[in-house]
């Protein structure tokens, strides 16, 4: 980068001017005109150009990388410096959306996000990626991983957004969040002022968006997973999908909410929309939603086939008290909530991780009391602990405490513990709010320092000693008396003995990826979001949110396997497009069977026997089951992956696949592969294990018509 360009320091003495003006006007046509004599005299000053960017940066959502000299010459370009972990990067991301359809690119406008990292994680491509997809960010991103950029123009904070004018000029800058009138009156009147000049080019600037390029998934990015230990279901948050799952702990998906495009709309179960949420409780037929870009606490009334809104008035409010009845009351970014007693009846109030204002709120389902305050009213939505200010301040006065950017809840009702706790994502620390006065304090992770967010790192140890990346999500085994902790950014599961404050590292190796298999250590998640603990605590679920997957650990076993969903639902559309079979473990028994002739439209039925080592028995907790997938020919299934439960090996496991009418003549050596995930304890020794095996079976496709079904014999001996 060139010495001797201009940086912020220099334009901000300069805007601060208009700024005053903008203040004290009293109409638009007044600011409208303000910010046009100021154009006409910053576009006149040479000294104001910013430096391209470096050579070899890596690009997201374009053909290649853009330069400001050429790709973007003659564009009035918006930088949007942002770090995708910041809650407040993503409440400006509406006002983006905005701006982009209102003007085109070829309109003259170009927003470029300029990822400047704050984790070491969030410097991986890869990572920033999912990020883009998970966002919906649809125009051009620049992996700055150095903040070679970020420094050149002395950026201060995420977010901070510079307006550039055609000529790589510095025109604006708003830093921070709740700008948008301000952002949208800047760059209206960039456009206009250069259009008018005739400096604006209409050229298209190759973007080309990766999501375009994916197939579909089940899930999209699944932010939360949380169990109803009663009636075996767990609730997962679909956040990509903007949609909620009921799916039974064997795997069958027993309802679909919402989807798959984002709304706002409470009603029937088919008609309910939501908008990338991210926190579920689900206790019988009522599961809680933190339907976080909607700014809303929704609840899905199973029993009664209906979604309505709790809280929040459906845009991102700005109060940090609280205190309304919940449909009059502002709320923002809720990400996690779980259920709790407040001095009432049980679970009469929903515990809220509110991610936008760094606090922890109460919504009382029924008449109820916080510690030491108040008596609160059914519907009552008030803040419970944080004073709003981001930081890691632990305090025994709950609201002179400070959270950074709340992000996973817990409870652990019972004595000695009797506590709220709390992932606060970023201060990298796990925290606990005393349910009985509202003391904050500090469990594992982070510093003493509260206003120091980059203490930061993996290491496991024993309280301030202990370090982890961001975590979002923690889940309280009652049997145990132990905290599991989603350690996103270090792609881990950890495991915190309250008792001794010691937490230590229970699965993954700290590389993001997707190893499944018999070893918690050779195990790999991406940025793992949700955890919830089954029943009995020998099973924890995890929503491994950049896998697209929920995963299950058998913590007696200590296996990892996937957790696999059912596609077939009885009130709700089949998700559309191809689906993925789960992967198998690499250990996984292979085998491919002779050829069979079969006829378009018979049924194929094959019969499964599976045998288990002398002395093993299914284990009942954990969902041993089968899939029937057709890789490269899912025409045959159409277009479906088959799944199933396996509860007896006493009898074969018959699968039965009606094939289509009409064979497609392009298609060569198909193939049907059953794929079997068994769970099972030797008596001996009480040792448990998770075994796969797989069975591809040839097809000759005939037109004749025979027999109407074919029977295939499969075996195998684990």
């Amino acid at each position: 980068m060139a010495c001797g360009c201009s940086s912020l320091s220099t334009l901000f003495p300069i805007q601060n001017q208009l700024d005053y003006a903008l203040d004290d006007a009293a109409t638009e046509e007044e600011k409208e005109q303000l910010v046009y004599e100021y154009l006409k005299k910053i576009d006149e000053r040479e000294d104001l150009k910013i430096p391209d960017f470096q050579t070899g940066l890596e690009w997201l959502n374009t053909e290649g990388p853009l330069t400001l000299n050429k790709e973007l010459a003659g564009k009035v370009v918006l930088l949007d410096f942002f770090t995708y972990c910041c809650i407040n990067c993503m409440h400006i991301l509406p006002d983006l959306h905005q701006l982009e359809k209102k003007h085109s690119v070829e309109d003259g406008l170009v927003i470029i996000g300029v990822h400047s990292a704050k984790f070491p994680n969030e410097k991986v491509l890869d990572n920033i990626r999912s990020a883009v997809l998970r966002y919906d960010i649809c125009h051009p991103v620049v992996n700055d991983g150095e903040a070679l950029l970020w420094h050149e123009l002395e950026v201060s904070c995420w977010p901070t957004l510079v307006l550039l004018g055609p000529r790589n000029n510095l025109l604006f800058s708003l830093v921070g969040e709740g700008h948008r009138d301000r952002l949208m009156l800047f760059t209206d009147s960039a456009i206009r002022y250069y259009g008018v000049q005739g400096q604006l080019k209409n050229h298209t600037v190759g973007i080309k968006l990766y999501r375009d390029s994916l197939p579909p998934s089940i899930l999209s990015f699944p932010g939360k997973v949380a169990i109803d230990k009663s009636s075996k279901r767990l609730a997962i948050a679909d956040t990509g999908h903007h949609r909620i799952l009921v799916v039974s702990t064997a795997g069958q998906l027993l309802h679909a909410i919402g989807g798959p495009e984002s709304g706002r709309k409470d009603g029937n179960l088919s008609d309910a929309s939501f908008n990338s949420p991210q926190g579920v409780a689900i206790k019988g037929d009522a599961v809680y939603v933190a339907d976080t870009e909607n700014h809303l606490i929704r609840k899905i009334d199973l029993s009664e086939g209906r979604v309505s809104t709790l809280a929040g008035v459906g845009v991102q409010g700005t109060d940090k008290e609280g205190g309304a009845m919940g449909l009059e009351q502002p709320i923002s970014s809720p990400w996690d909530m779980t259920l709790g007693s407040a001095g009432g009846t049980e679970d009469n109030v929903l515990w809220i991780a509110m991610a936008g204002t760094h606090q922890i709120w109460a919504l009382f389902l029924a008449d109820g009391k916080l510690p030491k305050g108040s008596e609160s009213k059914a519907g009552t939505c008030v803040r419970w602990a944080g004073s709003g200010s981001e930081e890691n301040r632990n305090n025994a006065y709950p609201h002179k405490a400070g959270f950074a950017q709340p992000s996973g809840l817990a409870v652990a009702r019972e004595e000695p513990w009797s506590c709220l706790y709390v992932a606060d994502s970023e201060s990298s620390t796990i925290r606990s709010v005393a349910l009985k006065d509202g003391a904050v304090k500090l469990l594992v992770g982070g510093e003493r320092d509260p206003l120091n967010l980059f203490a930061f790192g993996d290491v496991d140890g024993k309280g301030v000693d202990a370090k982890l990346q961001h975590p979002l999500g923690v889940a309280w085994a009652t049997e145990q008396s132990l905290l599991y902790v989603a350690d996103s950014y270090n792609h881990k599961i950890k495991v915190v003995n309250p008792k001794t404050k010691q937490c230590s590292t229970l699965a993954g190796t700290g590389e993001p990826g997707d190893t499944l298999g018999l070893e918690f250590n050779k195990s790999c998640f991406s940025e793992p979001g949700g955890i919830c603990v089954g029943e009995g605590g020998k099973l924890l679920y995890v929503a491994d949110t950049n896998n697209h997957q929920i995963k299950v650990l058998d913590l007696i076993a200590k296996t990892v396997s996937l957790f696999p969903i059912s596609i077939d639902c009885i009130d709700a559309p089949k998700p559309s497009g191809l689906f993925e079979a789960p992967k198998l473990p690499k250990s996984a028994s292979r085998r491919e069977m002779p050829t069979v002739s079969v006829s378009a439209g018979q049924t194929v039925v094959m019969s499964l026997m599976l045998s288990l080592p002398e002395g093993a028995s299914l284990t009942k907790e954990a969902p041993s089951c089968w899939a029937l997938s057709a890789e490269g020919n899912e025409w045959l299934l159409e277009y479906q992956v088959i799944t199933g439960v396996i509860e007896d090996l006493s009898q074969p496991v018959c699968i039965q696949v009606k094939l289509p009418a009409a064979a497609k003549e392009s298609s060569s050596n198909p193939a049907l592969t059953v794929a079997v995930w068994v769970y099972y304890c030797m008596e001996a020794g009480k040792a448990c294990m998770m075994k796969a095996a797989s069975f591809s079976q040839p097809l000759h496709i005939g037109a004749l018509s025979g027999e109407e079904e074919v029977v295939v014999a499969l075996a195998h001996k684990f």
